[in-house]
């Protein structure tokens, strides 16, 4: 059995006060993973914060600056339904609903979504070496059953992916990220919340001890002309991405003006690669450009014994859901890409 001792925290000054203590506390929301996390023994916890009762962070917000504010303890559900979401930000709606079940997505919160942890066998199983699990002890993906691991962005320490759906979106959007510790507020660019594993997979992301999730905000500009998402996986319900791809354009008198292409499945956070989206910048879009650009973002592409085949399955994704993109309403169910 776990013991731990279990806190409904009444501000945020009180959570930052308890997660800034030499302890393992953590905060809890929905729960969807933290709960996994503790009953696998991976994260061991003294004090379990429950956040829940933080009102000002469950709402959906229009800002002056034109964007929305996403609240941090707002459910995956009511934000992929919220109807400025789904005429604004149809990407990001999209994305939500490709994740997970329905009962999954109704207690996730959008803070949780962001602080999940990789789902690699390895990092799961306390028999095996993992280095994001214990520094230092190893990789087992390296040489095991690495099929579903990173492409892109791994190192010697580890190879694990960054399972989001919802996070694809976020950073094809250029989302920011609303913190509050002890020593106050922060903003985070979205490319810069996650990391890559380098020499310390242990760390997720570069939020301090002390920091929890505010909020969301997103920009004013949200896609919601010519957009898609693409998930690839090895079953159609209820599994996380071998490869995925969140696509927005902007495109004016037939060039784009504006182009994100954000991965996911390939590597330890979502991945963009800003030289390939400039390179559609101007041009026509084409299956040429955009095969154009999958090369580049899959340039220093490089895969392990079981899953080499995920370099030119993302290629291939890419360029579909970039054709995808030019017209959304392609993606019904049994519709076809008509480039």
């Amino acid at each position: 059995m776990n013991s731990f001792n279990y806190t409904s925290v009444k501000s945020l000054e009180e959570a930052s006060q308890y997660l800034s203590l030499d302890t393992n506390n953590k905060v809890i929301a929905g729960g969807t993973n933290i709960i996994d996390l503790m009953k696998y023994f991976i994260t061991d916890v003294d004090e379990l914060l429950d956040i829940n009762s933080l009102q000002k962070l469950k709402n959906i917000e229009t800002l002056p600056n034109g964007g929305v504010l996403l609240g941090s303890l707002v459910t995956n559900t009511d934000t992929a339904y919220h109807e400025i979401i789904e005429q604004r930000y149809p990407l990001l709606s999209k994305a939500i609903l490709a994740g997970a079940s329905a009962q999954i997505r109704n207690m996730a919160t959008n803070g949780g979504n962001l602080m999940q942890r990789t789902r690699c066998y390895y990092f799961y199983d306390q028999n095996l070496p993992c280095n994001k699990r214990q520094p230092g002890s190893g990789c087992s993906a390296k040489t095991g059953y690495n099929r579903i691991h990173a492409i892109l962005g791994h190192s010697d320490d580890c190879i694990a992916v960054f399972p989001s759906d919802m996070c694809v979106a976020l950073a094809a959007l250029d989302a920011i990220v609303h913190v509050q510790g002890k020593n106050g507020k922060r903003e985070i660019q979205f490319s810069e919340f996650h990391r890559l594993p380098e020499h310390t997979p242990e760390k997720d992301n570069n939020l301090q001890d002390d920091e929890i999730i505010t909020g969301i905000e997103l920009p004013d500009e949200g896609f919601a002309e010519n957009y898609s998402y693409l998930k690839l996986r090895d079953r159609s319900s209820y599994s996380f991405a071998l490869i995925s791809v969140a696509t927005g354009f902007k495109i004016n008198h037939g060039k784009i003006e504006k182009a994100r292409i954000a991965l996911g499945g390939v590597a330890h956070k979502p991945w963009r690669n800003i030289e390939a989206e400039d390179v559609l910048i101007g041009k026509e879009p084409s299956r040429e450009n955009f095969a154009l650009a999958a090369n580049l973002i899959l340039k220093d592409a490089k895969g392990f014994e079981h899953n080499e085949f995920k370099i030119n399955l993302a290629q291939k994704a890419i360029i579909r859901n970039c054709i995808m993109a030019l017209d959304p309403s392609s993606q019904r169910p049994g519709a076809k890409p008509s480039l």
